[in-house]
């Protein structure tokens, strides 16, 4: 049986999470979709699942299309969108993880 493991150190988290909050909060959230990308990459390549590792190849400018998308159809259906959203971004993350062959 095949090892699963997280790699991932406290100061490269904590480095990657204040710049990715510092990008998020200094553009007042219009590139909150390249911190996220951020934290994901971070979290995603520092995972190994059964022997292999991981890989996230979203891009913030993939992610920020759709952040339109969800935006405008949250305003369309008078916020009745909005329950939909963390679904939708954890189905958009889980397309873009891979694994290493």
């Amino acid at each position: 049986m095949k090892e699963s493991y997280f790699d991932g150190g406290l100061a490269t988290y904590v480095g990657t999470a204040i710049l990715s909050w510092l990008i998020t909060v200094l553009t007042l959230g219009i590139c909150a979709p390249w911190g996220i990308c951020m934290m994901y990459n971070w979290k995603i390549k520092h995972t190994v699942i059964d022997g292999k590792r991981l890989y996230f190849d979203g891009t913030a400018m993939q992610l920020f299309g759709n952040w339109i998308k969800w935006l405008l159809l949250t305003i369309v259906t008078l916020g009745i969108y909005s329950f939909w959203l963390n679904i939708k971004l954890e189905q958009w993350r889980t397309m873009h993880t891979h694994t290493i062959s």
